[in-house]
């Protein structure tokens, strides 16, 4: 753990084998939060939450981190994206925590998602592929596996919002304790931290986003499926049976 003072922002990101974007990606996110005016008032550090890599992706984070003082890693040897999403989470200094994906990095949400939480007294500021004014740029058949799955949740554990997979920002101390609550990883973490936090006396939002990612889905859609599947089941269960409040 550093010495530093805690940052303001922690920004997590997972990364799974992005050896082909890491570097141009790091780049351009720490510019663009350089160069943005509303950004300025705030102190980040960039936690890279590496899981199961098996290319040269830990080798490159280790070399950015010399270039980039905000930078840190974390190390999983398991491929598990809500495992890698959770410890980052946990490891997070800031009082804000920004969760993003390598191949979107959207200082805009950031910005806009910070004055919710600053200004307005959010607790979580959910980015939404799914609202009339967000601009979804991917797939026709993966827009479509996104209505099914948030169709899924709301027939499973009644959530109502629109989108459980975008990008999210919180205020850390609000949250953590659901993040030990959640016992779906891989790919439903998210969308079971999402859910808690709509079903506790928090304030959540949603804002919209555009979505222009920077390569294909490192995990093939129909591949998941049956995982996603499986992890629905025991979602519903948690949260209509089990206790999810």
């Amino acid at each position: 753990m550093s010495d530093s003072p805690a940052p303001d922002v922690s920004v997590v990101i997972p990364v799974y084998n992005e050896e082909g974007i890491l570097s141009a990606s790091v780049h351009d996110l720490i510019n663009k939060i350089d160069a943005s005016e509303k950004l300025s008032a705030y102190t980040f550090e960039i936690i890279l939450s590496a899981n199961g890599c098996v290319d040269r992706t830990v080798d490159i984070a280790n070399e950015l981190m010399q270039r980039y003082p905000r930078l840190r890693l974390l190390q999983s040897d398991e491929p598990n994206y809500g495992l890698a999403m959770r410890q980052g989470i946990l490891s997070a200094r800031g009082t804000y925590v920004i969760s993003d994906e390598i191949d979107l990095c959207d200082v805009d949400f950031y910005e806009r998602a910070l004055y919710r939480l600053t200004e307005e007294g959010y607790d979580m500021v959910v980015g939404s592929k799914r609202l009339e004014r967000s601009f979804d740029k991917r797939p026709a058949m993966r827009r479509a596996a996104s209505g099914v799955i948030n169709w899924l949740l709301w027939l499973s554990t009644g959530f109502q919002g629109t989108d459980t997979h975008g990008l999210k920002a919180f205020r850390r101390d609000s949250i953590v304790d659901l993040v030990h609550e959640c016992v779906v990883d891989k790919d439903m973490f998210a969308s079971e931290l999402v859910i808690r936090a709509w079903r506790q006396p928090l304030r959540v939002t949603e804002i919209p986003l555009e979505v222009i990612e920077k390569r294909a889905p490192s995990v093939a859609l129909f591949k998941r499926v049956p995982r996603v599947l499986r992890q629905l089941v025991t979602l519903g269960y948690v949260i209509r049976l089990g206790g999810g409040r």
